[in-house]
């Protein structure tokens, strides 16, 4: 699919926000509250402090270096451009977010070159689905967003939008992990549904397809919504924001425990593992209407 220039659809300021406009809402956030209550307590109302893991770093390194890659004329799109894009991508991201450092004892430089080769193994799996040579990406890394109920503000970043000369959309996510297990793929195709909604309410148009590409696995997972389908999305955003409402006034995050507890970083502060959360922040009773912790991911490819 090749891609005529669109313009970016930035996050509105305050003063370009209908004045009914009071909350807001990422994928993240939203898939937080759907896996566990009390997940998203911990990250959006106590903001407790993750520490990221090795392969958050490596899907955030691997979302570096595909969005440069196409900084570079489309002949030298190349797997050993790519290659070659890797270890200075990754000083740029240390130098950005010092914490990375802190992945690997001591800065060991054996450990950090494993690290490296494990990313550039997944650069292998994305060019064995796509050609980058042929495509020509509208928008990357871009920031949409949209009003929807009136009320709420849903916001999040495509990895990648690309549009086609008759004006047809294609949302592309990397995911760096393996090709899903259920509970995974559901969030997968959340998010990309929640993309679909934004675009949809902003530019007019149902994206023709939601693609995730599976690096790990070198696997492509097609998925075509319809006017229809986004429109039960919608009620079901709008419903799950109130519901997230409603517990933040009783004050009442409970735990969802699942297999995905296995990730958590804050088991020792849950019920379900023996834990007490932290006392209820009381400015949490009056929220920043425009914010939804980390509604702009701190880092691309976290959730990966």
């Amino acid at each position: 699919m090749t891609a005529d220039p669109v313009i970016t659809q930035q996050a509105p300021t305050s003063t370009e926000l209908p004045a009914t406009v009071r909350a807001s809402l990422s994928p993240s956030r939203a898939a937080d509250f759907k896996t566990c209550p009390l997940l998203y307590r911990f990250r959006s109302i106590d903001r407790l402090p993750e520490r990221p893991t090795v392969e958050q770093a490596r899907g955030t390194l691997v979302h570096a270096v595909l969005e440069r890659l196409f900084d570079l004329p489309s002949t030298a799109r190349t797997p050993e451009a790519a290659g070659d894009l890797v270890a200075g991508q990754w000083d740029r991201l240390v130098a950005e977010q010092p914490e990375l450092a802190g992945l690997f004892a001591d800065d060991d430089p054996s450990a950090v070159a494993e690290f490296l080769r494990s990313a550039s193994a997944l650069l292998v799996g994305y060019f064995a689905v796509e050609d980058p040579r042929r495509l020509e990406p509208a928008e990357r890394e871009s920031l949409i967003s949209a009003v929807v109920d009136d009320e709420l503000l849903i916001r999040g970043y495509l990895d990648r939008l690309d549009v086609a000369p008759d004006g047809a959309l294609r949302v592309v996510d990397y995911k760096t992990g393996g090709a899903p297990r259920e509970a995974f793929e559901a969030r997968a195709l959340f998010q990309l549904k929640f993309y679909a909604l934004v675009l949809w309410r902003t530019r007019g148009v149902v994206p023709r397809v939601l693609r995730l590409l599976y690096l790990k696995d070198a696997e492509v997972c097609d998925y075509s919504p319809d006017a229809e389908e986004l429109v039960r999305f919608e009620r079901t955003v709008v419903a799950l924001w109130r519901a997230i409402e409603q517990a933040t006034a009783a004050r009442d995050f409970r735990p969802r425990p699942s297999r995905l507890c296995d990730w958590c970083s804050h088991q020792a502060l849950c019920p379900s593992y023996g834990g007490t959360p932290p006392p209820f922040p009381e400015s949490a009773a009056t929220p920043a209407p425009l914010h939804d912790a980390r509604s702009v991911p701190v880092q691309p490819g976290a959730d990966e």
